[in-house]
């Protein structure tokens, strides 16, 4: 069954940031922003940026904006720091930020995760909306949430969302 009511748009060149949040990741140990790596560069996407952040508000909020200004770059993908610990705070730093925001995502994303994790699902705080005409991301940062989030929902509708900030 088809569920894309728009037709896709042909293939256009996407270029994205991935930006992992938290205080203890390397860039050795970040199995999950190469998971977003891979997923994006096999689905034929580009990487244009990549940084480690602490989980420090002013310091995913500085990333936001500087990314923001990079005329080259479409999507943003931030993972980690999305539950409720105190030091989980990029929920709160992005979601003040976003000028619109996409409620199905993390809808979704929780309705999909329910589904492996059972009533976890609950502590997430996923979030996607747009900031200065980027496309912005806000996974958990554990592997499988993150395969789960491009594989299920970012990549099939990657395209799609792009080209609507292009119009």
């Amino acid at each position: 069954m088809d569920h894309s009511p728009h037709p896709t748009p042909t293939e256009i060149t996407i270029v994205c940031a991935v930006i992992t949040v938290s205080d203890t990741r390397t860039v050795e140990t970040d199995r999950s922003g190469a998971k977003i790596q891979q997923l994006l560069q096999a689905a034929g996407h580009q990487i244009g940026a990549y940084l480690l952040v602490k989980d420090e508000p002013d310091q995913i909020q500085m990333q936001l904006d500087q990314l923001s200004r990079q005329p080259d770059l479409d999507v943003l993908i931030f993972n980690g720091g999305t539950g409720i610990a105190p030091r989980d705070t990029t929920y709160d730093a992005i979601a003040g930020c976003l000028e619109k925001t996409l409620p199905g995502f993390g809808e979704l994303f929780r309705w999909l995760s329910y589904q492996e994790i059972g009533s976890r699902a609950i502590a997430s705080r996923a979030i996607a909306g747009v900031f200065q005409q980027k496309l912005v991301f806000s996974v958990p940062g554990s592997t499988n949430a993150v395969t789960l989030a491009m594989t299920n929902l970012i990549l099939p509708e990657l395209t799609h969302l792009v080209s609507q900030l292009r119009q």
